[in-house]
């Protein structure tokens, strides 16, 4: 163990040596947490971290949005399929991709292989829409082509990861490397919640109507990372009850829950000015916050007392838990109760074969939801301080993988560009940035890294990215790391 270490180490109350977990020990065994380590043990306000609300420098100017809503689409929709028109590719069908196009770029095992790279032009309709008249395959998102003068569309969003799991990792955290905290716990971080009686970052995960290409996500993408603990998603369920263990058992009546937690806080308070382990602290938030929770969440989930023009608005499938259109539906309730950001995803969109057949289910879940999500904001004067993003983790390749046919082929993995949206709070509806060539392979104006995006949706809530900072480990972590990170200023008002 290094030596300042050491000697920090010996100065703790026997009692606080035993205690200390294997991951904290060996996070002692760093050099550089001297400083962070002595406050903690001095019974400073480490806690104060934990337990505010905002931080209260936030945010650094004013802010066009207060809350978010992530619609994630894990697995990587084909943009070539959805919204970036390339027509030259019809004449291209069935030939192969040329290498001044590929340039040598790293491939998937998945096609890596092939003898050839046969062209696949979408098989699906593309027509303009809205009075900004954006190409885009209005055959399977009729609805979402009515919203298109309310969106900014990013054509050129691009990553280095070209498989699921440190793609989807880098888009929600930032670092390939999974143990980052996510952009969700940020701003709950940063900002807190406009409801103490609600999380301030909620995640719901949504059921695709169709299986197959389902990815594995998992609660390290809601994570609070180094940051408190009580910055980390609350996933709310579809069936049962909402959250894990919500309500009290048989014969447990609130006021017994009372007194039981009061007597619980008062243990932890005094294991805290013993041991000085913030975790305790955030385990007194979570115990609050959970019993405040079982007040608010059965109304909240409630969707019964809804008229009927909601459902006409989402659709019927609103009424069914766990559906998309249910989810985003929720997500509005969050959002109208003060949730400052609500992650959705919806799994089902890595589509490596019959993309022809796969790819309608997939839009027939999300189009007529996400259009009513964006029409419910405005008429309850939401949408312009509510901002919404939708897209993946990458896009999908031009080329072929496996068969090929004018009516069914699959598209493997591709990180160089992709389409994502943004729309609502400080959003210029009605625009397009950035252009990839006319294979969709490569960017050839204004690319936008997934670090750039990151920063933007920072800097409509209010924040400037290079001036939010958590210290941990000795470092000064940021959402958008150590490279540049520019917000994309010509998509705001």
């Amino acid at each position: 163990m290094h030596n300042c270490n050491s000697h920090l180490f010996a100065n703790l109350p026997h009692a606080a040596r035993l205690a200390l977990t294997r991951r904290q020990l060996f996070g002692w065994g760093g050099s550089v947490v001297g400083a962070a380590a002595l406050s903690t043990l001095l019974g400073e306000s480490a806690s104060r971290a934990v337990a505010n609300e905002s931080q209260p420098s936030l945010p650094h100017f004013a802010a066009k949005a207060k809350n978010i809503i992530y619609l994630h689409m894990v697995g990587g929709p084909s943009q070539i399929d959805t919204y970036d028109y390339k027509p030259k590719m019809v004449e291209m069908y069935d030939k192969d991709l040329p290498d001044s196009v590929r340039q040598g770029q790293r491939l998937t095992g998945m096609t890596s292989g092939q003898a050839r790279f046969p062209v696949a032009p979408s098989k699906f309709k593309f027509t303009q829409a809205g009075k900004c008249g954006l190409w885009m395959n209005t055959e399977l998102l009729p609805y979402t082509a009515k919203s298109v003068d309310d969106i900014a569309f990013i054509r050129s969003l691009n990553t280095e990861a070209i498989n699921h799991e440190p793609a989807i990792t880098a888009i929600q955290t930032g670092s390939q490397v999974a143990g980052r905290a996510c952009i969700g716990s940020w701003l709950s971080y940063g900002l807190g919640s406009e409801n103490k009686n609600l999380p301030s970052f909620v995640v719901l995960i949504a059921t695709p109507s169709k299986g197959g290409g389902v990815q594995a996500i998992s609660g390290k993408l809601w994570s609070s990372g180094f940051l408190p603990g009580e910055h980390a998603g609350v996933s709310f369920r579809s069936s049962g009850d909402p959250i894990l263990y919500i309500n009290n058992p048989d014969g447990v009546t609130p006021d017994m829950r009372r007194r039981q937690l009061d007597g619980l806080n008062q243990l932890n308070q005094l294991a805290y000015q013993k041991l000085g382990d913030p975790d305790t602290q955030t385990r007194i938030q979570q115990y609050e916050m959970a019993f405040r929770m079982q007040v608010s969440v059965p109304d909240l989930t409630d969707i019964s007392k809804e008229p009927k023009h909601t459902f006409d608005l989402y659709g019927e499938e609103a009424r069914k838990p766990g559906s998309f259109a249910n989810s985003v539906l929720m997500a509005r309730r969050l959002t109208e109760r003060g949730v400052r950001f609500v992650q959705i995803y919806h799994n089902g969109w890595d589509q490596h074969g019959d993309v022809g057949g796969k790819l309608p289910a997939q839009c027939l879940d999300i189009d007529q939801a996400t259009h009513a999500l964006i029409e419910d904001l405005k008429q309850r004067g939401l949408f312009d301080e509510t901002l919404i993003v939708w897209g993946g983790e990458f896009g999908r390749t031009i080329y072929s993988q496996g068969g090929l046919s004018k009516t069914n082929y699959g598209r493997d993995h591709h990180p160089r560009c992709f389409t994502m949206w943004l729309a609502g709070g400080g959003v210029k509806g009605g625009t397009v940035y950035g252009e990839t060539d006319d294979f969709s392979y490569n960017v050839v104006k204004d690319p936008v890294h997934i670090r750039d995006l990151h920063a933007t949706v920072l800097h409509l809530l209010g924040i400037d990215h290079e001036r939010f900072t958590y210290k941990a480990q000795g470092l000064d972590f940021r959402l958008t790391g150590v490279e540049p990170a520019q917000v994309v200023k010509s998509i705001l008002v």
